[in-house]
């Protein structure tokens, strides 16, 4: 059968027009495929999630749609437009909270902080920022450090350093942190940093859940829920870890209660009290009417702000050595703001620095301000609105619809930070009267922004600057020939392959 020549004009058109259809979308930022929307070309990505953020955030005026599958209802809005930011956050705060979704992934974290919203969260933050601002807990957590500095980093750094073997600096930073923040939280300090670095169990579970709780984002919710119920995949990761943290967390909750009818720890230790201690110890009225008090409360509290002081500190630390080893200009004006503030008979000698000293290093606080925004701890934030809204951007956001944050992304998005925003520059965080220039948290989202600002960020940032002031004085470090330094996909923001270096004593 031959069909006429119009037919035939009209059948090539339609075959040339589904090509160039396809030509289009294959080589647009994310293909969109028919029911199934973005959902391949996000998890055939998802290893390379960060740079794809970059890639497309910053070629759509900082705001992008990714079109789920249809029947699943999976649109997501990504944003690092800082009015979108702002809009979210702050001026129209109520309206987003982190919603039964986010709840529902991050079930791990129970009813904590982290995980919850309105009068729970008020209660939740009104007691936490109680403790952490009391006196007897800034005089234990500045001992703390001190102690855990010189009895547990400084023997480590000495060890590898007279060794010359090649050492996972970030695995050393983790053991650090995971130890401080036990001590502050619980009181008690399980050694996990030391020369023989054995294995704990509780660090490598958290690890674990967090990678198994990132992927909660990408994957179909009854794609990971079936995963859940077979018992397969990560959800199998995910639930022998929550085994492993809820074992070792009920284990310290009743360790407490022992040592406080038997008076080997007192709530009233002149010297500082961990918040476990205080919370236990406290009269039913300091809770106010948010908490159900009992072992689930101080679980989900405690694991929380472990998760919380572990996780981003060390990941801080971390970014922040390898910017600046890999930038000689910037180590050695730290060094030098370092030697300013010593006196010369302490100058080529070994020293720890305190906190009255520290606050002093307006350059090294820059460096560490420069280290969080291109590597921010938590590189991802999710959103959901109640009630339908349009953002400043002109989207239009409804009910149940994810709006992620990619602070990876907006730290080098050039709209935002300039030219330069790729750059490890802490110059651009220090004012013409040398003092830290204050970016606002919308655009500088490290810390959280609007009513849910991090309320730790000033331990964060004593702890991180007296680790930093101590090791860069006291030892040089070089990287590994040929390791290669990349992000992982989680919901903190770990070195895929770790931080290998050599360490070297500066007054040997």
């Amino acid at each position: 059968m031959v069909l006429p020549f119009g037919y035939c004009e009209i059948i090539l058109a339609a075959i040339c027009y589904y090509c160039l259809s396809v030509f289009r979308q294959r080589h647009a930022m994310i293909f969109e495929w028919p029911l199934v929307g973005m959902l391949p070309a996000l998890l055939r990505r998802v290893s390379r999630i960060h740079d794809l953020c970059i890639h497309v955030l910053s070629r759509t005026g900082g705001t992008f749609l990714v079109k789920g599958p249809r029947f699943l209802h999976m649109d997501m809005l990504g944003t690092v437009d800082p009015a979108d930011i702002h809009h979210i956050m702050s001026s129209n705060f109520l309206n987003f909270p982190k919603g039964e979704e986010f709840k529902e992934i991050f079930e791990l974290l129970g009813d904590g902080i982290f995980n919850s919203d309105y009068e729970l969260w008020k209660s939740h933050r009104k007691l936490i920022n109680a403790l952490i601002s009391n006196m007897n807990f800034l005089r234990f957590i500045a001992k703390m450090n001190r102690e855990k500095v010189a009895k547990g980093l400084i023997p480590v750094l000495d060890y590898v350093a007279s060794t010359g073997v090649v050492v996972d600096i970030q695995d050393v930073f983790q053991r650090l942190t995971f130890d401080t923040t036990c001590m502050f939280v619980t009181g008690y300090d399980p050694g996990c940093l030391s020369v023989d670095f054995k294995d704990v169990p509780f660090s490598r579970a958290m690890d674990e859940a967090e990678e198994a709780i990132f992927s909660r984002h990408i994957l179909p919710k009854n794609v990971w829920k079936l995963q859940r119920w077979l018992g397969v995949g990560k959800e199998k990761k995910l639930k022998e870890a929550r085994e492993t943290l809820d074992d070792v967390i009920e284990g310290l909750i009743s360790r407490k209660r022992k040592d406080l009818s038997e008076g080997i720890v007192s709530k009233d230790d002149s010297k500082g009290i961990d918040i476990l201690t205080s919370l236990i110890t406290c009269e039913p009225e300091c809770f106010g009417d948010g908490f159900k008090y009992d072992d689930k409360f101080l679980r989900d509290t405690i694991l929380n702000l472990m998760i919380a002081g572990r996780d981003t500190t060390s990941s801080s630390l971390t970014w922040f050595l390898w910017l600046v080893i890999t930038h000689p200009n910037v180590e050695k004006k730290i060094r030098e703001e370092i030697k300013a503030i010593i006196p010369t008979s302490e100058m080529k000698s070994f020293k720890l620095f305190e906190t009255e000293e520290t606050n002093k290093l307006v350059y090294l606080h820059a460096a560490f301000c420069e280290a969080l925004r291109l590597y921010p701890p938590v590189p991802f934030q999710h959103k959901a609105p109640v009630q339908p809204d349009v953002l400043p951007s002109g989207h239009r956001v409804y009910p149940n619809m994810k709006i992620m944050f990619s602070l990876y992304a907006m730290g080098r998005m050039k709209t935002i930070w300039g030219d330069d925003s790729w750059e490890f520059k802490p110059e651009r965080w220090i004012s013409d009267k040398h003092m830290i220039r204050h970016e606002p948290s919308y655009k500088f989202l490290s810390f959280n922004a609007g009513p849910r600002t991090c309320i730790g960020k000033h331990v964060a940032f004593t702890q991180i600057k007296a680790v930093g002031a101590t090791i860069l004085h006291n030892y040089k470090f070089e990287m590994e020939e040929g390791h290669v330094v990349a992000p992982n996909v989680s919901v903190i923001l770990y070195m895929k392959h770790g931080l290998k270096v050599r360490v070297a004593c500066r007054w040997a």
